[in-house]
């Protein structure tokens, strides 16, 4: 059975910075490609950022690209999302989830996998 559980949320103020976390119970974790994504109060649910098996590709949002980094640490399961620069904007619940694939990508119907989600409130 995978889990992945994030954590890292809060409240920050705009302009600063969060790192979120995602610890995943997968026995083969090199086989998924992983990703974030987010889901504001009323809205859609959109891609943020998502990175290889290998962590030597990644791929990010338009509105995210610059500010925020994913990376992944193979040895321990993880999956990292360094937010820096908080806009108001970035306001949302933020989900981990794993795909079973070779190739990154951005469709969230694509991820078998997903975390309950953490809050992430960036005050103006």
């Amino acid at each position: 059975q995978v889990q992945l559980v994030e954590s890292g949320g809060g409240l920050v103020q705009a302009g600063g910075s969060l790192r979120l976390s995602c610890a995943a119970s997968i026995r083969t974790f090199t086989s998924y490609v992983m990703g974030w994504f987010r889901q504001a109060p009323g809205k859609e649910r959109e891609f943020v950022a998502a990175i290889s098996w290998s962590g030597g590709t990644t791929t990010y949002a338009d509105s995210v690209k610059g500010r925020f980094t994913i990376s992944r640490d193979n040895n321990n399961n993880r999956v990292y999302l360094q937010m820096n620069s908080l806009k108001p904007e970035d306001t949302a619940v933020y989900y981990c989830a794993a795909d079973y694939s070779r190739g990154i990508t951005i469709r969230d119907l694509e991820y078998e996998y997903w975390g309950q989600g953490t809050q992430i409130t960036v005050s103006s």
